[in-house]
Protein backbone atom coordinates (compact mmCIF):
# COMPACT_ATOMS: atom_id res chain seq x y z
CA UNK A 1 0.00 0.00 0.00
CA UNK A 2 1.93 3.59 -0.80
CA UNK A 3 1.60 5.92 1.68
CA UNK A 4 -1.37 8.10 0.32
CA UNK A 5 -3.36 5.23 0.59
CA UNK A 6 -2.26 4.39 3.98
CA UNK A 7 -3.56 7.78 5.20
CA UNK A 8 -6.79 7.57 3.63
CA UNK A 9 -6.88 4.14 5.38
CA UNK A 10 -6.29 5.47 8.60
CA UNK A 11 -8.12 8.89 8.40
CA UNK A 12 -11.60 6.91 8.19
CA UNK A 13 -10.09 3.63 10.70
CA UNK A 14 -11.74 2.76 13.47
CA UNK A 15 -8.97 3.17 16.18
CA UNK A 16 -8.18 6.12 17.86
CA UNK A 17 -4.84 6.95 19.26
CA UNK A 18 -4.88 9.45 22.01
CA UNK A 19 -1.98 11.19 23.86
CA UNK A 20 -0.35 14.29 24.73
CA UNK A 21 3.19 15.38 24.27
CA UNK A 22 3.05 16.38 27.99
CA UNK A 23 2.71 13.09 29.19
CA UNK A 24 6.32 12.24 28.21
CA UNK A 25 7.38 15.07 30.35
CA UNK A 26 6.73 13.59 33.60
CA UNK A 27 9.59 12.37 35.26
CA UNK A 28 10.52 11.13 38.31
CA UNK A 29 13.89 10.33 38.36
CA UNK A 30 16.83 8.42 36.62
CA UNK A 31 16.20 4.83 37.35
CA UNK A 32 12.55 5.23 38.00
CA UNK A 33 10.50 2.07 35.74
CA UNK A 34 7.71 4.43 34.72
CA UNK A 35 9.96 6.59 32.31
CA UNK A 36 9.50 8.40 29.71
CA UNK A 37 10.97 6.01 27.28
CA UNK A 38 7.41 4.02 27.66
CA UNK A 39 5.62 6.02 25.43
CA UNK A 40 8.80 6.15 23.01
CA UNK A 41 9.37 2.43 22.58
CA UNK A 42 5.49 2.20 21.82
CA UNK A 43 5.30 4.60 18.68
CA UNK A 44 8.34 3.15 17.43
CA UNK A 45 7.17 -0.27 17.62
CA UNK A 46 3.86 0.65 15.91
CA UNK A 47 5.59 2.79 13.15
CA UNK A 48 8.05 0.05 12.43
CA UNK A 49 5.52 -2.40 11.71
CA UNK A 50 3.48 0.03 9.84
CA UNK A 51 0.78 0.03 12.06
CA UNK A 52 0.70 3.83 13.13
CA UNK A 53 -0.53 4.46 9.64
CA UNK A 54 -3.76 2.61 10.44
CA UNK A 55 -4.34 4.88 13.52
CA UNK A 56 -6.18 8.45 13.78
CA UNK A 57 -4.08 10.38 16.07
CA UNK A 58 -6.18 12.56 18.50
CA UNK A 59 -4.51 14.86 21.35
CA UNK A 60 -5.78 14.20 24.58
CA UNK A 61 -7.58 17.69 26.35
CA UNK A 62 -6.96 18.67 29.67
CA UNK A 63 -9.08 17.30 32.18
CA UNK A 64 -11.71 19.68 34.30
CA UNK A 65 -11.08 19.90 38.04
CA UNK A 66 -15.20 19.53 38.20
CA UNK A 67 -14.74 16.11 35.95
CA UNK A 68 -11.43 15.25 38.54
CA UNK A 69 -13.68 16.10 41.35
CA UNK A 70 -16.23 12.85 40.10
CA UNK A 71 -14.31 10.65 41.54
CA UNK A 72 -11.61 12.35 44.12
CA UNK A 73 -11.67 14.57 46.80
CA UNK A 74 -11.51 18.53 46.67
CA UNK A 75 -8.34 18.09 48.80
CA UNK A 76 -6.50 15.04 46.37
CA UNK A 77 -7.08 17.20 43.78
CA UNK A 78 -6.00 20.34 45.14
CA UNK A 79 -2.47 18.63 46.35
CA UNK A 80 -1.80 17.19 42.78
CA UNK A 81 -2.46 20.74 40.73
CA UNK A 82 -0.91 23.20 43.44
CA UNK A 83 2.02 21.10 44.43
CA UNK A 84 4.86 23.16 45.29
CA UNK A 85 7.90 21.62 43.22
CA UNK A 86 9.70 24.44 42.63
CA UNK A 87 12.77 22.81 44.94
CA UNK A 88 12.32 19.61 43.51
CA UNK A 89 9.80 17.04 43.22
CA UNK A 90 7.91 15.54 45.90
CA UNK A 91 7.14 12.32 46.87
CA UNK A 92 3.59 11.08 47.32
CA UNK A 93 4.46 7.74 48.84
CA UNK A 94 7.91 5.67 47.97
CA UNK A 95 7.36 4.98 44.67
CA UNK A 96 5.17 8.26 43.12
CA UNK A 97 7.63 11.30 42.64
CA UNK A 98 5.74 14.50 41.39
CA UNK A 99 7.73 16.84 39.11
CA UNK A 100 7.77 20.52 37.18
CA UNK A 101 5.54 18.86 34.64
CA UNK A 102 3.45 15.82 36.28
CA UNK A 103 0.21 18.42 36.33
CA UNK A 104 -0.11 18.98 33.95
CA UNK A 105 1.06 15.20 32.18
CA UNK A 106 -2.12 13.54 34.69
CA UNK A 107 -4.47 16.57 33.61
CA UNK A 108 -3.85 15.05 29.81
CA UNK A 109 -3.81 11.17 31.32
CA UNK A 110 -6.91 11.62 32.53
CA UNK A 111 -8.78 13.79 29.45
CA UNK A 112 -7.39 11.49 27.57
CA UNK A 113 -9.77 8.61 28.83
CA UNK A 114 -12.38 11.71 29.16
CA UNK A 115 -11.79 12.58 24.74
CA UNK A 116 -11.88 8.65 24.35
CA UNK A 117 -15.29 8.13 26.04
CA UNK A 118 -16.59 11.04 23.86
CA UNK A 119 -15.52 9.20 20.59
CA UNK A 120 -16.60 5.56 21.49
CA UNK A 121 -20.05 7.02 22.37
CA UNK A 122 -20.60 8.90 19.15
CA UNK A 123 -19.23 6.01 17.18
CA UNK A 124 -16.22 7.27 15.94
CA UNK A 125 -13.75 4.54 17.52
CA UNK A 126 -13.82 1.27 17.45
CA UNK A 127 -11.23 1.30 20.11
CA UNK A 128 -10.01 4.46 21.34
CA UNK A 129 -6.21 3.93 22.84
CA UNK A 130 -4.98 6.28 25.59
CA UNK A 131 -1.54 6.13 25.42
CA UNK A 132 -0.81 8.14 28.42
CA UNK A 133 1.51 8.39 31.65
CA UNK A 134 1.24 8.54 34.54
CA UNK A 135 -0.89 5.72 34.77
CA UNK A 136 -3.82 5.81 37.15
CA UNK A 137 -5.36 2.39 38.15
CA UNK A 138 -3.77 3.09 42.02
CA UNK A 139 -4.64 6.55 42.85
CA UNK A 140 -7.51 6.30 45.11
CA UNK A 141 -10.54 8.84 45.86
CA UNK A 142 -7.84 10.83 48.11
CA UNK A 143 -4.94 9.92 47.45
CA UNK A 144 -1.80 9.15 45.25
CA UNK A 145 -0.06 5.79 44.70
CA UNK A 146 1.93 3.06 42.75
CA UNK A 147 3.02 5.37 40.39
CA UNK A 148 -0.46 7.39 39.77
CA UNK A 149 -1.58 11.04 40.30
CA UNK A 150 -5.06 10.74 39.20
CA UNK A 151 -7.16 7.27 38.67
CA UNK A 152 -7.39 7.93 34.31
CA UNK A 153 -9.98 5.08 33.94
CA UNK A 154 -11.91 6.05 36.57
CA UNK A 155 -12.52 9.69 35.66
CA UNK A 156 -13.90 8.09 32.05
CA UNK A 157 -16.34 6.06 33.34
CA UNK A 158 -17.51 8.57 35.86
CA UNK A 159 -17.86 10.78 32.61
CA UNK A 160 -19.89 7.84 30.64
CA UNK A 161 -22.30 8.01 33.88
CA UNK A 162 -22.48 11.65 33.49
CA UNK A 163 -23.24 11.50 29.65
CA UNK A 164 -25.97 8.68 30.64
CA UNK A 165 -24.71 5.29 30.97
CA UNK A 166 -25.90 2.98 33.47
CA UNK A 167 -23.41 -0.26 33.06
CA UNK A 168 -19.80 0.31 32.64
CA UNK A 169 -17.56 -2.88 32.64
CA UNK A 170 -13.54 -1.80 33.45
CA UNK A 171 -11.18 -4.52 32.33
CA UNK A 172 -8.30 -4.64 33.99
CA UNK A 173 -5.63 -7.07 33.45
CA UNK A 174 -2.34 -5.36 34.69
CA UNK A 175 -0.12 -7.71 36.70
CA UNK A 176 -1.44 -5.21 39.77
CA UNK A 177 -4.54 -4.96 41.36
CA UNK A 178 -6.23 -1.70 40.83
CA UNK A 179 -6.92 -0.82 44.01
CA UNK A 180 -7.79 2.69 43.56
CA UNK A 181 -10.65 2.05 40.51
CA UNK A 182 -12.15 -0.68 43.62
CA UNK A 183 -11.65 2.32 46.53
CA UNK A 184 -13.90 4.69 43.98
CA UNK A 185 -16.43 2.32 42.73
CA UNK A 186 -17.30 -0.65 45.28
CA UNK A 187 -20.56 -0.83 45.52
CA UNK A 188 -21.74 1.31 42.92
CA UNK A 189 -23.55 -1.30 40.45
CA UNK A 190 -23.40 1.24 37.44
CA UNK A 191 -19.63 0.15 37.03
CA UNK A 192 -18.13 -3.19 37.51
CA UNK A 193 -14.20 -3.70 37.75
CA UNK A 194 -12.84 -6.72 36.12
CA UNK A 195 -9.51 -7.69 37.20
CA UNK A 196 -6.70 -10.56 36.94
CA UNK A 197 -4.01 -9.79 38.79
CA UNK A 198 -0.77 -11.88 40.52
CA UNK A 199 -1.62 -12.25 43.87
CA UNK A 200 0.54 -11.76 46.55
CA UNK A 201 1.65 -8.88 44.95
CA UNK A 202 1.82 -4.75 45.58
CA UNK A 203 -0.45 -3.41 46.52
CA UNK A 204 -1.69 -6.83 48.34
CA UNK A 205 -5.32 -6.63 47.75
CA UNK A 206 -7.18 -8.58 50.14
CA UNK A 207 -10.89 -8.33 48.83
CA UNK A 208 -14.25 -6.85 49.58
CA UNK A 209 -16.69 -9.20 49.59
CA UNK A 210 -19.72 -7.13 50.49
CA UNK A 211 -19.39 -5.24 46.67
CA UNK A 212 -20.76 -7.67 44.09
CA UNK A 213 -19.09 -5.24 41.33
CA UNK A 214 -15.39 -6.27 42.03
CA UNK A 215 -15.16 -9.91 39.49
CA UNK A 216 -11.84 -10.28 41.18
CA UNK A 217 -9.23 -13.18 39.56
CA UNK A 218 -6.32 -13.36 41.84
CA UNK A 219 -3.23 -15.51 39.97
CA UNK A 220 -0.32 -17.44 41.81
CA UNK A 221 3.08 -16.45 40.64
CA UNK A 222 4.67 -18.34 37.48
CA UNK A 223 0.71 -18.92 36.59
CA UNK A 224 1.21 -18.37 32.82
CA UNK A 225 -1.28 -17.27 30.09
CA UNK A 226 -3.38 -20.92 30.43
CA UNK A 227 -4.46 -19.85 34.01
CA UNK A 228 -4.86 -16.20 32.74
CA UNK A 229 -7.18 -17.60 29.86
CA UNK A 230 -8.93 -19.42 32.60
CA UNK A 231 -9.70 -17.21 34.70
CA UNK A 232 -10.95 -14.51 32.33
CA UNK A 233 -13.58 -17.40 30.68
CA UNK A 234 -14.52 -18.97 34.10
CA UNK A 235 -14.89 -15.44 35.91
CA UNK A 236 -15.65 -12.31 33.55
CA UNK A 237 -17.25 -14.21 30.95
CA UNK A 238 -20.88 -15.04 32.75
CA UNK A 239 -20.14 -12.13 34.68
CA UNK A 240 -19.93 -9.94 31.62
CA UNK A 241 -23.09 -11.83 30.34
CA UNK A 242 -25.08 -10.57 33.51
CA UNK A 243 -23.87 -6.99 33.46
CA UNK A 244 -24.46 -6.57 29.68
CA UNK A 245 -22.20 -3.15 29.80
CA UNK A 246 -22.70 -0.58 27.45
CA UNK A 247 -19.59 0.35 27.35
CA UNK A 248 -15.98 -1.11 28.24
CA UNK A 249 -13.14 0.55 29.50
CA UNK A 250 -9.88 -1.36 29.89
CA UNK A 251 -6.81 -0.62 32.40
CA UNK A 252 -4.29 -1.76 29.61
CA UNK A 253 -1.33 -2.99 31.98
CA UNK A 254 1.06 -4.91 30.02
CA UNK A 255 3.52 -6.21 33.23
CA UNK A 256 2.56 -9.45 33.48
CA UNK A 257 4.37 -10.01 30.44
CA UNK A 258 7.07 -12.63 31.27
CA UNK A 259 9.79 -10.20 30.84
CA UNK A 260 8.55 -7.57 33.05
CA UNK A 261 11.16 -6.97 36.27
CA UNK A 262 8.03 -6.17 38.56
CA UNK A 263 5.94 -9.54 38.49
CA UNK A 264 6.08 -13.10 37.48
CA UNK A 265 2.71 -13.81 35.59
CA UNK A 266 4.49 -15.34 32.82
CA UNK A 267 2.27 -13.67 29.98
CA UNK A 268 2.98 -14.09 26.26
CA UNK A 269 2.43 -11.53 23.45
CA UNK A 270 -0.25 -14.36 22.22
CA UNK A 271 -2.20 -13.71 25.47
CA UNK A 272 -2.00 -9.64 24.59
CA UNK A 273 -3.55 -10.53 21.57
CA UNK A 274 -6.40 -13.16 23.13
CA UNK A 275 -7.74 -10.67 25.35
CA UNK A 276 -7.57 -7.83 22.77
CA UNK A 277 -9.96 -10.41 20.60
CA UNK A 278 -12.24 -11.35 23.10
CA UNK A 279 -12.52 -7.26 24.19
CA UNK A 280 -13.12 -6.63 21.08
CA UNK A 281 -16.02 -9.72 20.91
CA UNK A 282 -17.29 -8.61 23.64
CA UNK A 283 -17.61 -4.36 22.37
CA UNK A 284 -19.53 -5.60 19.65
CA UNK A 285 -21.81 -7.98 21.30
CA UNK A 286 -22.88 -5.46 24.27
CA UNK A 287 -21.57 -2.47 23.56
CA UNK A 288 -22.04 -1.52 19.99
CA UNK A 289 -18.28 -1.84 19.11
CA UNK A 290 -17.32 0.36 21.92
CA UNK A 291 -14.17 -0.05 24.15
CA UNK A 292 -11.64 2.58 25.11
CA UNK A 293 -8.39 1.15 26.53
CA UNK A 294 -5.64 3.53 29.08
CA UNK A 295 -2.20 2.58 29.60
CA UNK A 296 -1.28 1.47 32.67
CA UNK A 297 2.24 -0.87 33.40
CA UNK A 298 4.19 -2.23 31.46
CA UNK A 299 8.61 -1.79 32.70
CA UNK A 300 10.23 -4.02 30.07
CA UNK A 301 10.72 -1.63 27.16
CA UNK A 302 10.91 -4.07 24.50
CA UNK A 303 7.82 -6.66 25.75
CA UNK A 304 5.95 -3.55 26.54
CA UNK A 305 5.79 -2.13 22.96
CA UNK A 306 5.51 -5.42 21.22
CA UNK A 307 2.49 -6.32 23.76
CA UNK A 308 0.96 -2.88 22.80
CA UNK A 309 0.77 -3.84 19.23
CA UNK A 310 -0.52 -7.52 20.16
CA UNK A 311 -3.24 -6.23 22.10
CA UNK A 312 -3.92 -3.61 19.40
CA UNK A 313 -3.35 -5.84 16.24
CA UNK A 314 -7.35 -7.15 16.68
CA UNK A 315 -9.09 -4.24 16.15
CA UNK A 316 -6.90 -3.32 13.20
CA UNK A 317 -8.25 -5.69 11.15
CA UNK A 318 -7.28 -3.84 8.22
CA UNK A 319 -3.69 -2.92 9.30
CA UNK A 320 -0.61 -4.93 7.90
CA UNK A 321 0.11 -8.05 8.30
Amino acid sequence: MQRSERSAAAATHAVAWISHPACARHFMGEGHPESPRRLQVIEDRLRATGLLDFVRRVEAPAASEDQLLRVHTREHVARVLHADVRCGPIWHDADTAQGEHSAQAALHAAGAGIKGVELALAGAAELAFCAVRPPGHHAERARAMGFCLFNNVAVAAAHALALGLNRVAILDFDLHYGNGTADIFAGDERVWLYSTYQHPLYPYWSGAPHAANLVDVPLAPYAGGEAFRHGVNVHWQPALERQRPELILVSAGFDAHAEDPLGDLRLAYDDFAWIGERIRHWAQVWCRGRAVALLEGGYALHALARSVESFLRPFLHDGPP
